[in-house]
């Protein structure tokens, strides 16, 4: 009886699944798009009179020969050097996920075992500062940065995005280790551990699908960032978002908006890659900190 009321009737059952293949379609429509015009010239992709234009290659085969042609990439990687800014997008990720990582779970850890009635408040204000526009932070710094001679670097936007995302990765480690019963604490101790080796041997090990999944969202707060980079690093120190924009130009600037989608594309790719690989530990770091221990 309880199998034939579980059972999911035919119509439903189709319904649904083309309910998901829409969505799939509909959600996946505007990379795969750019990944096609990618291999275009601007003439065919961003074509007016004619909207197939991107999808035959009409005016790329009269240029190039064939419908599809790599000059986008060899523009943006190659003549305008965007392996520089990978190269720096890539530094700025490794140290603010390094630091904040190595804050959030000490900090996290010590806030979720306290007792004192302070600890409710540094979290509140951690989270009224997590709830500002990042924007609005930025511009405290400008001042002292100009005044030291240290703006346009890499290492002051790495401080600055570590500030920014510390309060968010505390309250993610904080709810992580509240969910993991203080009675391990207390059975490594009687193992002979102290409080540190708890922490490291014992806690940590339980709970790293959690720090995967906090590492991964500080990852993605540093590489998708544009306004602290834009304010706060040099033209020759620019990360992957800002030199995407860019390329695109303004209007006292020409830009080329081929390097622009060859750039997202080349942006974009590791982020799925990324996602893919960490599926599993994500999934379990937000269940951990969904479900009360």
């Amino acid at each position: 009886m309880a199998s034939r009321a579980q059972r999911m009737p035919t119509s439903l059952r189709i319904a649904s699944s083309l309910f998901v293949l829409l969505w799939f379609i509909l959600a996946a429509f505007p990379f795969l798009w750019t990944v096609w015009g990618s291999f275009k010239v601007e003439l065919d992709f961003f074509s007016i009179a004619d909207w197939t234009n991107a999808l035959t290659g009409a005016r790329t085969e009269a240029v190039y020969g064939s419908p599809f042609t790599t000059t986008g990439y060899e523009g943006a990687w190659i003549q305008e050097e965007f392996w520089r800014n990978v190269l720096n997008t890539g530094i700025v990720c490794f140290f603010v996920v390094t630091i904040s990582l190595t804050i959030g779970t000490l900090g996290g850890y010590a806030l979720s075992r306290s007792t004192y009635n302070y600890t409710f408040w540094l979290l509140i204000t951690a989270l009224i500062f997590r709830a500002m526009p990042p924007i609005t932070l930025v511009s405290g710094y400008l001042l002292p940065f100009f005044e030291w001679n240290i703006w346009g670097i890499l290492p002051t936007t790495i401080i600055v995005l570590v500030a920014i995302n510390q309060p968010f990765t505390l309250w993610m480690l904080h709810s992580f280790f509240k969910n993991i019963p203080s009675e391990l604490d207390e059975s490594a101790k009687v193992d002979g551990c102290n409080q540190f080796q708890a922490f490291r041997r014992v806690i940590i090990p339980v709970m790293w699908p959690g720090v995967i999944t906090t590492g991964l969202f500080s990852f993605l707060l540093a590489y998708n960032d544009f306004a602290v980079g834009a304010m706060l690093l040099s033209e020759s120190n620019r990360t992957m978002v800002p030199a995407i924009a860019a390329f695109l130009g303004t209007t006292q600037t020409e830009g080329n908006v081929m390097f622009a989608v060859a750039a997202v594309v080349s942006a974009t790719v590791p982020l799925f890659i990324l996602v893919m690989f960490f599926q599993r530990q994500i999934v379990g770091g937000l269940t951990a900190g969904a479900v009360k221990g």
